[in-house]
């Protein structure tokens, strides 16, 4: 029998092992890619070197290199989920934002995640299998971080492109949009400011600050069986952040300018 597989990109960060985790509770292979292999071998014993998790050093950014994790993976099995979390942000501003930066951001956030599907386009096709990108709420609004959030836009887009041209395979293209999640570079934030959890729960409907494992939990369902007749949608897993801040409404209620 042919070991069902998921693939996690990014996968020594919070997101990306508390996303391969709980991957493991409807997969017989859950294999971890990231471009650090130290990172990788810490986050693989905090899994508890569970043998159902397989570490694979791969740079996403690379044609080659992702053709050749492709092959490796074959070898496990048959890829069912491809979860392309692998990303990160650079320049706040788009004045702090040179050539260099925009080149590398739209190269990890939006140009990856393309190759990768690809890489694992025909086991997604063999499998009818679910591809689910992790964008950003960044990519839905101006927050920020300028490159970094163009991309992620790109990828809510690209994620719609795969819904409508792979749907006849089977595929089902979805993205999650996390706001602020706490992981361990907020924590270091919070080191510095410890009022900062405080401070950014205000902007939050919910009052609270997502987990890496809401995050999972959202890729999971977009995954699964019950998310069948789901694809090509893009989910905010953001606290009510996108719906509308409240402190807002509550200035323009008290106002008479209108």
């Amino acid at each position: 029998m042919t070991h069902k597989v998921a693939v996690v990109t990014g996968a020594a960060g919070d997101i990306g092992r508390a996303i391969a985790k709980r991957l493991a509770d409807s997969h017989d292979v859950v294999v971890l890619l990231d471009l650090d292999s130290a990172a990788l071998d810490k986050a693989i014993g905090e899994l508890g070197s569970d043998p159902r998790f397989v570490p694979i050093t791969c740079d996403v950014t690379d044609e080659k290199d992702l053709s050749e994790t492709a092959a490796r993976v074959a070898e496990l099995g048959l890829v069912h989920t491809l979860v392309n979390n692998a990303g990160a942000a650079r320049a706040v501003s788009l004045g702090d934002t040179d050539g260099e930066i925009w080149r590398k951001d739209n190269a990890l956030n939006l140009e990856a995640p393309f190759l990768c599907f690809r890489a694992f386009e025909e086991a997604l096709k063999a499998s009818r299998g679910a591809l689910v990108n992790i964008s950003s709420v960044n990519g839905m609004a101006v927050f920020g971080h300028p490159a970094y959030s163009a991309a992620k836009a790109g990828l809510i887009h690209l994620t719609k492109l795969i819904a409508v041209e792979y749907g006849k395979y089977g595929i089902r293209s979805n993205a999650v949009a996390p706001g602020t999640v706490r992981t361990q570079a907020w924590e270091a934030r919070a080191a510095a400011n410890p009022q900062v959890f405080e401070e950014a729960k205000r902007w939050y409907a919910l009052r609270r600050i997502a987990t890496a494992e809401d995050i999972a939990n959202a890729v999971f369902f977009l995954s699964s069986d019950q998310a069948a007749a789901i694809t090509g949608v893009c989910l905010p897993v953001d606290c009510g952040l996108t719906a509308g801040q409240a402190e807002l409404a509550r200035t323009f209620s008290q106002s008479d300018n209108y």
